[in-house]
């Protein structure tokens, strides 16, 4: 392991962790934190804090990297360095972006953060340079890349000066702070540190192609618009909340790619839209609702990149409406990329249908879209409790009247 500016390294020796704590955190590893730190600890050589802040880190670690929980050793950061990193499923997905890149590549992280992503990512290459200006994060990295196995450079540096003077490399990554001077969120792409506009030209000169990690409550439609060379736009969402805009620059210029993915329990939804094929894919199916008819949601990715007519020409499914982004189909859709129900029922808000329509329901998850009433002012006319197996969707069909889709979960 090759390391650049040694100056932290008074820090990194400082913070090693000595082998009563270690103990310590082993003997204690499924333990309440909260309760470990009320009764403290009475051998003097345990240093309670850092013990307490790697039980707390390795416990996230299981749910959000389990291939570092098992290993002995690895450090974590303090809480809002574990929360704000990357996921193992996210940072493997990253890798896979870039799979293709030679295996004598050259990769360089200019913000390397706790190093999830870079660990990921830099399998693919043979040349590996994680580079962070933040002391603890930059000791913590170059300690656990070395329990990893990993054999990397790393400079504990300013990204910017770094990224004047570097040679060209095959990939450039980024993961720019979402964080301005007082610790408030910032979304902008602009508003991040570094600037990446700013950036742009710099970073298409030393780089054949930039992965760039972005809000996902940004405007990706505005992102492509605002920088140059995007080929490649992937929503990710995990358990369908949106997590990451990856956004991929390349000088070669191909159609543009919008891929959508959400990661839940049963593995991996993909939906993948282009310039090229994805208004093209087929006319759209019309029906009316029958005896056995299916309602679909799609995922957040989804919902997030607003390919709605993409999903319709994909599948045999028509929209509900323009503004409801529920969909219909007289089939079951086997790899649908969202959450799938049966069709029960649909009613209008008329009493006597209502009633019909509810006989015997005591209790249902409500959703609305496009529709005047909240959830909330929902169940309360429903007279309906929260939960069950019953999914009620609320919504506004396209001659403007109100419609309750009442449902089972499939799946």
């Amino acid at each position: 392991m090759k390391i650049e500016n040694l100056k932290y390294f008074s820090y990194f020796c400082s913070m090693l962790i000595n082998e009563k704590t270690w103990d310590f955190i082993r003997q204690h590893a499924d333990d309440d934190v909260r309760k470990l730190a009320l009764q403290g600890v009475k051998n003097a050589e345990v240093d309670l804090q850092m013990a307490l802040q790697q039980i707390a880190g390795r416990q996230t670690a299981r749910r959000k990297l389990p291939s570092w929980a098992e290993v002995d050793g690895i450090v974590y950061p303090p809480h809002l360095n574990m929360e704000q990193c990357s996921s193992e499923q996210t940072a493997r997905y990253k890798a896979q972006i870039v799979n293709g890149q030679s295996v004598n590549g050259q990769l360089v992280d200019l913000t390397g953060g706790f190093g999830v992503d870079f660990y990921w990512i830099s399998q693919g290459f043979q040349h590996r340079s994680y580079i962070e200006q933040n002391e603890q994060l930059c000791a913590i990295s170059s300690q656990n890349f070395g329990q990893l196995g990993l054999d990397c450079s790393i400079c504990c540096c300013d990204a910017v000066s770094y990224l004047t003077t570097m040679p060209h490399v095959d990939l450039i990554y980024m993961d720019p702070a979402r964080r301005n001077e007082h610790g408030g969120r910032t979304y902008g792409i602009e508003d991040c540190t570094p600037n990446v506009l700013e950036l742009q030209p710099l970073l298409m000169e030393k780089a054949d192609r930039v992965l760039l990690k972005l809000s996902p409550m940004l405007d990706w439609r505005k992102a492509v618009e605002d920088l140059k060379y995007v080929n490649e736009v992937h929503i990710v969402s995990v358990d369908n909340e949106c997590k990451e805009l990856l956004l991929l620059l390349d000088k070669v210029h191909t159609d543009l790619r919008v891929v959508c993915v959400n990661f839940n329990k049963d593995g991996e939804q993909l939906f993948e839209a282009s310039e090229r094929n994805g208004l093209s894919l087929g006319e759209k199916r019309r029906f009316a609702i029958g005896e056995t008819a299916f309602l679909y949601e799609p995922n957040a990715s989804i919902m997030k990149a607003g390919c709605f007519e993409e999903v319709e020409q994909r599948f045999p499914v028509q929209q509900i409406s323009q503004n409801s982004h529920l969909f219909l189909s007289s089939v079951e859709i086997e790899d649908f990329p969202g959450r799938k129900f049966q069709i029960l029922s649909v009613s209008s808000m008329n009493k006597q249908e209502l009633r019909i329509a509810l006989k015997d329901i005591e209790r249902a998850n409500i959703s609305v879209r496009n529709f005047p009433l909240s959830v909330d002012q929902l169940r309360k006319k429903l007279k309906l409790k929260d939960g069950g197996y019953v999914y009620i969707f609320a919504t506004t069909m396209e001659d403007g009247e109100h419609r309750l889709f009442i449902c089972r979960k499939i799946g």
